[in-house]
């Protein structure tokens, strides 16, 4: 396949596997498609580390890094403090109620978890540049940020060293700023996507931001997602324009995947209807897995869900804990497993290997293609 994209990231399919799981972009990369690593709350050593292993185990096979920089968090001095500080800043009440829902399922709140270490939240912009830094020391060939406007820093930098730079979109109004700003790639996301998302479908989002990128004179690729976990879908969402498929939640059951047991357990027996957008996980709106969490956080004795970082920081530490102890045998705790996910999660029923995924995508893209050529012929 050759296309716009191809052309730029020297790949043959445009297939983009986004996961914080480096295992899973060094084999997806490896299998022919894109693996985009997620380096989301990290900071910049441990991103030195994920990105060194990506490029003694890729292959020389190319692969990208996606930030997740809000730009409407662009706070100095919150950017100063660590985790540890932020953490201590929540209120009691939220601490409070967190502890009552997990001793009710069984889960001690006192059990210390990787989450309670004291370390620099990577959103934040000062630890963000370093993290743009760091990544562009590594043969990257996509920059990605997932939360509105990539900070110009990190599109100076990135064009720089001769990269190019993506951002998310989630309206036909978020890719025209995106436009003007120098973005060199579109991912038009639709409300069925995991995590962050609007409120537009995939199916009339990408249409309509391929169309206003055409009207606005540009030629900057547009790729799919939201829901996305097949080829054929894949090869629909290119009959509207887009230049390839930006996918998540369909790696998040495979072998090569670093999500726990219990949340694996959860997605494959989980159907489409079973993830709904929430403020409970993030403190942004973001799809997920329906749990017993996001239940008790729209409760009437809940106290809300806290803006983020905050209830982020909550989630983390609370998740770890509830996942450790379904490790170590309480199925009671079962129910308050959730995951960011998008609805096409309920397509997926069994553990695969990334290569047998990147496979089925190819092969179910080229049945697709074949079938539109026998309508159209």
């Amino acid at each position: 396949m050759s296309n716009k994209i191809c052309e730029m990231l020297r790949i043959e399919f445009p297939l983009f596997a986004f996961s914080h799981c480096r295992d899973v972009v060094a084999a997806v990369s490896k299998a022919g498609g894109f693996g985009v690593f997620g380096g989301a709350m990290i900071g910049p050593d441990q991103l030195k580390i994920e990105l060194d292993w990506i490029d003694a185990h890729v292959d020389g096979k190319p692969y990208g890094v996606d930030l997740a920089i809000p730009e409407n968090m662009a706070d100095r001095d919150q950017s100063q403090q660590s985790s540890r500080q932020l953490y201590d800043k929540i209120p009691q009440a939220h601490k409070d109620f967190v502890d009552g829902l997990l001793t009710r399922h069984g889960v001690n709140p006192k059990t210390p978890v990787p989450a309670d270490e004291d370390h620099d939240i990577s959103h934040f912009l000062d630890t963000a540049e370093a993290m743009v830094d760091e990544a562009l020391r590594h043969p990257i060939r996509l920059f990605v940020n997932a939360l509105g406007v990539p900070p110009q820093f990190m599109i100076d930098k990135s064009h720089a060293a001769g990269v190019p730079v993506g951002a998310l979109v989630g309206s036909k109004e978020h890719a025209l700023r995106q436009l003007a700003l120098g973005v060199d790639v579109l991912v038009a996301q639709g409300t069925e996507a995991a995590a962050h998302c609007g409120e537009v479908s995939t199916m009339v989002l990408v249409p309509e931001v391929v169309a206003a990128v055409r009207d606005a004179g540009s030629d900057v690729p547009v790729l799919a997602a939201g829901g996305i976990v097949t080829g054929r879908q894949m090869a629909a969402a290119m009959t509207m324009g887009a230049a390839g498929a930006w996918t998540g939640s369909v790696w998040l059951p495979t072998v090569e995947s670093g999500v726990s047991e219990a949340v694996k357990r959860r997605l494959l027996a989980a159907r489409s209807r079973d993830t709904l957008r929430s403020r409970a996980m993030t403190g942004k709106t973001a799809r997920q897995l329906r749990s017993a969490w996001n239940e008790a956080w729209e409760g009437a004795d809940s106290p809300g869900p806290l803006p983020m970082p905050f209830q982020h920081l909550l989630t983390d530490r609370a998740f770890q804990q509830i996942e450790k102890s379904v490790a170590g045998g309480n199925e009671g705790a079962m129910p308050l497993v959730t995951e960011g996910v998008g609805q096409g999660i309920g397509m997926i029923s069994s553990e695969k290997s990334c290569r047998t995924v990147v496979q089925e995508f190819m092969e179910d893209f080229a049945d697709a293609v074949e079938n539109m050529k026998v309508w159209t012929a």
